[in-house]
């Protein structure tokens, strides 16, 4: 059972929702993110980002910034650049990027079924981002991001959602890169009830994209729980923003490597090894794999296909089977040294969305080798999820971004 609850959106007005969606603030490094605010008054990563609205050489973790995000937040309301519905109720968000599309309900999902294991992870997260966004979220009093959820598809909900796109909707924009952005409410209480009713059907949710919102969200909810030993459940805190897409309407992209320095070791030395665990063919042109078990590398301003031999495909175990894992556990650990990828700062990850072209320049500038992968399915990520197993870091590259400052979801009334 999947428990969906209607709230009432913070979001822009009609005329402004252009202005204000912006990508996750995960998606830039620092100075990207300054760039990305500069002559944009109403973005809302001006909020997920504050510190691009203040000294450059402020630390991003002084409590300075989440205090600007406060503040930058309530200037967008009292400007009237941000509204709030007065009534509760779910929205629809459509996502469109090139000939793909994906439709999802806005809603809030609860912490309780967060902590009790039916809404699914299958990434662990790392301590110093989830203090950030902690900060972030209760500075704000609001869940400023959603979370990307799926869930296996039915016809039920896909025929509600349908019948709700065939209104009009409530924002219909392009953004500056190609994605088209709709959305609609879902205001009629018959509507209301129906979407409550067919997510009491699903057995379980899964998080796509947002490990560490989410955990923030629920350690926000843990916290005001203690503050308030009296609570019914039913405050606003006990539930976070998501965005429930069905399974059979996600995309997901390669997440590729590149790697600083090759451990010490010679070029010669290194293909010697490279050889010993896998196929080492030269291309004449940049290649993105077509299946599992095969990578591309780019090295030397040559790139190469590998094709892991079939000893170390590790068949049969549905994480160490993840080509991300085998990428790992034969290459990136015994050859270049790399233990941990959630810590270790010689590995940069890049997401599919860059192209093959952005691997090139990487090693061209600040890495020695790239690695370009085939991308982990949904199947696979579901599979995993309902194991209680976890995949290595990086390991899922989902597009289009769902945008912030659409939705925010208030956590006090």
């Amino acid at each position: 059972m999947a428990t969906v609850k209607a709230f009432r959106a913070i979001r822009p007005i009609p005329e402004k929702a252009a202005d204000v969606a912006a990508l996750p603030y995960d998606v830039y490094n620092r100075e990207e993110a300054r760039e990305a605010v500069a002559g944009k008054p109403y973005s809302f990563l001006r909020v997920d980002r504050p510190e691009t609205t203040m000294d450059p050489k402020i630390d991003l973790y002084d409590p300075a910034v989440y205090r600007q995000a406060q503040k930058n937040l309530q200037r967008l309301i009292s400007d009237h650049v941000l509204i709030q519905d007065a009534q509760k109720q779910f929205y629809l968000y459509a996502l469109k990027m090139g000939e793909h599309e994906q439709t999802g309900l806005v809603t809030c999902t609860s912490v309780d079924e967060y902590l009790d294991g039916h809404i699914k992870k299958h990434e662990l997260t790392r301590s110093e981002k989830e203090q950030d966004r902690i900060h972030h979220v209760d500075s704000c009093d609001a869940n400023t991001g959603p979370i990307f959820l799926t869930y296996r598809h039915q016809k039920e909900i896909d025929q509600r959602v349908e019948k709700i796109r065939a209104e009009e909707p409530l924002y219909d924009f392009t953004a500056d890169d190609g994605i088209r952005h709709r959305v609609w409410h879902v205001q009629n209480a018959e509507d209301i009830s129906g979407f409550i009713q067919a997510f009491e059907k699903v057995p379980a949710l899964y998080i796509a994209d947002g490990h560490h919102r989410a955990a923030s969200a629920v350690k926000v909810a843990q916290m005001r729980r203690e503050a308030h030993p009296g609570y019914t459940g039913e405050e606003p805190f006990n539930y976070f923003l998501s965005v429930i897409f069905p399974d059979d309407q996600l995309d997901i992209l390669d997440y590729n490597r590149v790697v600083k320095d090759l451990n010490g070791l010679t070029p010669e030395d290194f293909m010697a090894a490279l050889q010993k665990k896998c196929e080492v063919e030269p291309t004449d042109h940049p290649y993105r794999p077509d299946r599992k078990g095969h990578f591309g590398m780019y090295f030397n301003n040559q790139w190469y296909q590998l094709k892991i031999h079939d000893e170390f495909a590790a068949k049969g175990d549905p994480v160490k089977g993840l080509d991300v894992s085998i990428l790992q556990d034969q290459i990136l650990s015994p050859i270049l040294g790399i233990g941990d990828p959630r810590v270790d700062k010689r590995i940069d990850f890049v997401g599919g969305i860059r192209g093959l072209k952005e691997l090139e320049r990487r090693v061209h500038t600040d890495m020695q080798v790239a690695f370009s992968m085939y991308p982990t399915s949904v199947q696979e990520l579901m599979s995993i999820a309902d194991a209680g197993l976890l995949m290595p870091p990086k390991s899922t590259w989902f597009e289009p971004k769902l945008r912030s400052g659409l939705f925010i979801h208030k956590l006090s009334d």
